[in-house]
């Protein structure tokens, strides 16, 4: 092998990876999350809640400079779009509809979770473009129908573009530790005219349509959250407007095939069938990565009450009369952090846990092995809150960390600045009106303004968020569809549904909690 070649490798398993290099690798990019860390990853293997059976077939992708790790990202093969939390049935429909195989599919991302942050690990952006190629490639040469990259960072997105990945815009709810205006949250998104354009980059030549057809083309709110498990809402997929009819014959679908098809050469690697982004385009993106997403302001909350004094006087009405609800049905709340999570603690909140899928008729994606190994393997990352009446936990929610000081047992400070907190999961045994919003929402922000905690991210989906104070922030992935007609429909929806989804947020605006500065 020549000096300095760079040669990648596909790893079965995230076990075949050194924990310490990948983690070194981690360390070095602009948007790390524990979701990303080894310990996470293998336990996600290791106990079987990501693994072939459940239809997560691991095939890490790692490129490799003699001995040293210079990227990596955790790929799977997909039998299913179920834990992805990017919806993408009705272009599986659309697949099946033309006789053309859309499973297995290619997607980097971290099973079962709906966090932004670094996909494409890599030590510099020549090795992170390398890995994007090494995908495409990759799926090229195994016959994969598409890959998809979920909820990417920033750098992954500009990388992405230049690569002639599309991207497709998503809506999520943060909240910071700063009196914001709805506008700076927005702001985030790139320029409006290049919103229509990073659907597919390099643009597209037509005029967006209106947004009469592409706002319908948003599942609502309730089946958005259905959608992600099986036997969500009625079984069937959603339509989200994908103009099958401007596809080409089936028969011509079939004899397509893959791209370059029959006797055509196959396409320039890394471009799915579609144009290189313009320089236009890729400069929209750019600029949209390095504007970043800060808050009009420097100045934590002082206390819950100083939060609460930001707020309209109707949102802060509603926030006490929540509150005051649970209170007066008896509920108290306790919270525990790291070591200081019991065996006990554990076990109850994966009663609750596990509830909260049973109830929706599905298993629960994660064992309790995973959560046994999360208290052994990463204490430090997780903070859990469980509500009692009478002396009885009745209900609990789990917070994950981005970071958090040493400490001894019991005696954590108050040295949170630049973290992250993710509300995960909760359930409950009791049902008591508003408990919900206390123990997800609440609560946690109540402990982050205390520790000086600087976000919280709420997961997934879920406009009610808004009322509590979270604030919609654009969230991206990126998509290669090797089958040309395929990938030019798609990205015609990706076009319509970015200017849908532009819109959506200009109105969230006028719905802002905080009151007017």
């Amino acid at each position: 092998m020549a000096e300095g070649a760079i040669i990648a490798r596909v790893l079965a398993s995230p076990l075949e990876v050194d924990a310490t290099a990948w983690n070194a690798l981690l360390a070095l990019q602009s948007h790390p999350t524990p979701f990303m860390r080894h310990e996470y990853l293998a336990e996600l293997h290791e106990s079987e809640s990501a693994v072939p059976h459940t239809g997560w077939t691991p095939r890490f992708m790692t490129l490799w400079e003699g001995d040293l790790l210079v990227a990596a990202c955790p790929l799977y093969l997909k039998s299913h779009s179920y834990g992805e939390y990017v919806f993408d049935w009705a272009w599986a429909s659309a697949y099946e509809q033309h006789g053309v195989p859309y499973y297995p599919k290619a997607v980097v991302a971290v099973p079962f979770t709906p966090v932004p942050g670094t996909r494409l690990m890599a030590r510099d952006a020549a090795a992170r473009q390398g890995l994007v190629q090494a995908l495409c490639q990759w799926c090229e040469d195994e016959g994969i129908s598409s890959l998809h990259v979920l909820f990417a960072s920033d750098d992954d997105v500009l990388t992405g573009a230049r690569e002639g990945l599309m991207l497709r815009h998503t809506v999520q709810f943060h909240w910071k530790n700063v009196a914001p205006t709805l506008g700076t949250y927005v702001s985030s998104l790139p320029p409006e005219g290049a919103l229509a354009a990073l659907g597919r980059p390099g643009g597209g030549s037509g005029a967006a349509p209106t947004l009469g057809t592409d706002a319908s083309s948003l599942p609502p709110e309730g089946a958005l959250a259905a959608l992600g498990r099986p036997g969500g809402g009625s079984g069937a997929a959603p339509t989200l407007g994908i103009d099958v009819s401007s596809l080409p014959p089936e028969g011509a679908l079939a004899a397509l095939g893959r791209p370059g098809g029959g006797s055509g050469a196959a396409p320039t690697l890394g471009t799915g069938g579609f144009l290189l982004p313009t320089e236009s385009v890729l400069a929209a993106v750019e600029s949209h990565c390095d504007s970043g997403s800060a808050a009009a302001g420097t100045l934590a909350y002082r206390d819950f009450d100083d939060f609460l004094a930001h707020l309209t006087q109707e949102k802060r009405k509603k926030f006490r009369q929540e509150r005051r609800r649970v209170a007066e049905a008896g509920v108290t709340f306790r919270w525990a952090q790291g070591a200081d999570i019991t065996a006990d603690d554990w076990n109850f909140f994966y009663r609750c846990y596990e509830r909260t899928y049973l109830e929706h008729g599905n298993p629960p994606y994660l064992t309790r092995a995973f959560f046994q190994q999360m208290a052994d393997r990463m204490p430090e990352h997780w903070l859990l809150f469980i509500a009692e009446r009478e002396g009885r936990p009745i209900a609990s929610s789990l917070i994950a960390i981005s970071a958090q000081p040493s400490s001894a047992r019991g005696q954590y400070h108050s040295k949170y600045a630049g973290c992250t907190a993710y509300g995960r999961y909760w359930g409950a045994l009791e049902r008591v009106d508003c408990l919900h919003f206390e123990a997800c929402y609440y609560q946690p922000l109540a402990w982050c303004i205390a520790h000086g905690v600087q976000r919280f991210e709420g997961g997934a989906q879920g406009e009610h968020k808004m009322a509590r104070a979270l604030l919609p922030v654009p969230a991206t992935s990126m998509h290669w569809l090797a089958h040309p007609a395929f990938a030019d429909a798609v990205d015609r929806f990706l076009a319509r549904e970015g200017v849908g989804v532009e819109q959506y947020l200009d109105h969230l605006q006028a719905r802002s909690p905080f009151r007017a500065a």
